[in-house]
């Protein structure tokens, strides 16, 4: 399952690994989602995680590593330029990214994102609400 994660559900996950968005991260390190990426959305990870003092922690290293490896990950080429966010511009790399790699959900706790809920056919959903989802999904998968 192709998903596009907003910088505050990933950063968040340093935070809590424990928490919601830490759940969300794992599912990816562990192939139960395809994490979807653009180059300026990595920067944007990479920068805000530098900007927080966490550029020296193993962390980082072992996330830049996933990174270039391509390890559960679909990169998006080219994107078609968005506006859809007014508030906040520059949300629209997130849709902007999903709609190119054809992804089914956007995790966001951003108010702006979550306010459209729904774009084309992607789902914008909070990480409780992406880990209930997932549930259900794996406990369908597993019951057959």
């Amino acid at each position: 399952m192709k998903v596009v994660v907003d910088t505050n559900v990933f950063i968040s996950s340093f935070f809590n690994p424990k928490g919601n968005p830490g759940k969300i991260v794992d599912l990816w390190k562990t192939g139960k989602i395809t994490l979807c990426l653009t180059k300026e959305i990595i920067g944007e990870y990479l920068e805000v995680l530098a900007r927080l003092g966490l550029a020296d922690e193993p962390e980082l290293k072992e996330l830049a590593d996933l990174f270039k490896k391509r390890i559960y990950i679909y990169f998006a080429g080219k994107t078609t330029i968005l506006d859809i966010v007014k508030n906040d511009p520059e949300d629209n790399r997130f849709l902007e990214c999903a709609l190119a790699v054809r992804a089914k959900y956007i995790i966001t706790g951003d108010k702006h994102l979550l306010a459209i809920r729904k774009f084309k056919d992607i789902d914008i959903v909070t990480p409780a609400e992406f880990i209930k989802i997932t549930k259900i999904l794996i406990y369908k998968k597993d019951g057959d």
